[in-house]
């Protein structure tokens, strides 16, 4: 299997204040040239593109391929289901939607602390097992959004679960939040195949500082700014296929120019990702240092610094387009054991202490503002 995947999550639209009308005479002919230059893994899920993304494939894809041609993964997202019939509900209108007879990967969505008692009360992962055995599923696996420590108990608890869906790009690699290198490391090291969602990050890396984007035409200005991620993601062993949410067809004719003949990144070309994200990283919106004097005496018990982590994440991803990002999520969990950053009570004890002198009273109030969207 060539390692670039097609992910059918931002596709092109006809309308783009609603992602349900999908450009299918554009989609048909981007699944056309993806199959022709030998690439064959695609991916969807229940509630990409408003719901639509599931009949968009069997329409540009299964209707139009020989089922052998290609490869499909679908996914079972805990918000869609409440018993032990829905999951079978929702499983056999995937297999409707889609037409395509039976799921080359089926993955359990978007695993996370939160949602992980749910997966497990509903007992999803023998579920899972089961629809393998009889034949409906060829390779079973779940995406996974939380701490290697999760993971680690997961793929302990079930080591038939036969891969692992990741995070993984150049600026998260280090990143406390996404932790990309810890999960990818876990996932190594109980030996399961590794596919890599969010390699440009939502399109973050396509669209970096200009001084990080010399740093990669210089090295070499024939490749195009998002080929970096991709390839980054790519060069990673144990990695299986990297997805890409390619929106229109020029998107996929680069992404197609330099993985159809993939070659690895050097050490050197990997010192350049590497660089750029400490770039990137130093276009931050609260140049917080995480040193935690603010948090001592604060009486409201909020997580100054880790809010502010979150909020200088969000802050370099495209959320015009993208609209929301994991961060929501890790602010209610943050929330769970502190103060949200609305609970200030503005008594300027965390001022008088900060070595950066930042106006944490007012970055509050920006970080109350968006995540209380």
């Amino acid at each position: 299997m060539k390692k670039l995947g097609f992910g059918l999550m931002r596709l092109p639209l006809t309308d783009k204040s609603d992602a349900a009308k999908i450009d299918m005479k554009q989609l048909e002919q981007m699944v056309d040239l993806f199959i022709e230059k030998g690439f064959t893994y695609f991916d969807t899920a229940w509630m990409y593109n408003a719901f639509a993304s599931e009949s968009a494939a069997k329409e540009a894809l299964v209707k139009r391929h020989p089922r052998e041609s290609f490869t499909l993964a679908t996914k079972l997202h805990a918000g869609f289901f409440n018993s032990f019939d829905d999951r079978d509900k929702v499983f056999n209108s995937q297999l409707e939607k889609t037409g395509a007879g039976y799921f080359d990967y089926y993955l359990l969505h978007g695993i996370e602390e939160s949602m992980y008692p749910k997966y497990e009360k509903f007992d999803c992962f023998n579920w899972l097992l089961d629809k393998k055995a009889k034949g409906l599923v060829k390779h079973a696996g779940f995406s996974f959004h939380d701490t290697p420590e999760l993971l680690d108990e997961i793929l302990t608890k079930y080591p038939d679960m036969e891969f692992v869906q990741l995070q993984i790009n150049y600026l998260d690699w280090e990143s406390q939040w996404v932790r990309s290198r810890a999960v990818y490391e876990m996932a190594r090291k109980h030996n399961k195949p590794i596919i890599v969602m969010e390699p440009v990050k939502g399109g973050t890396l396509a669209n970096i500082p200009e001084e990080a984007q010399r740093l990669f035409k210089e090295h070499d200005p024939n490749m195009s700014i998002s080929s970096w991620a991709i390839r980054f993601a790519a060069s990673l062993p144990g990695v299986m296929v990297v997805l890409s949410g390619m929106s229109d067809i020029s998107q996929m004719k680069d992404n197609l120019s330099y993985m159809d003949d993939f070659k690895p990144l050097t050490e050197e070309e990997k010192a350049l990702c590497f660089k750029a994200a400490e770039i990137i990283n130093s276009n931050i919106a609260i140049p917080c240092t995480g040193c935690s004097y603010c948090t001592e005496g604060c009486p409201q018990h909020i997580a100054i610094p880790q809010y502010f982590s979150l909020y200088n994440e969000d802050m370099r991803e495209n959320l015009a387009e993208k609209g929301w990002t994991v961060n929501f999520t890790n602010y209610d969990i943050l929330n769970e054991k502190f103060g949200k950053a609305s609970d200030c009570i503005a008594c300027g004890q965390c001022e008088s202490v900060c070595p950066q002198h930042l106006p944490i009273i007012d970055n509050l109030k920006k970080i109350s503002r968006h995540y209380g969207k």
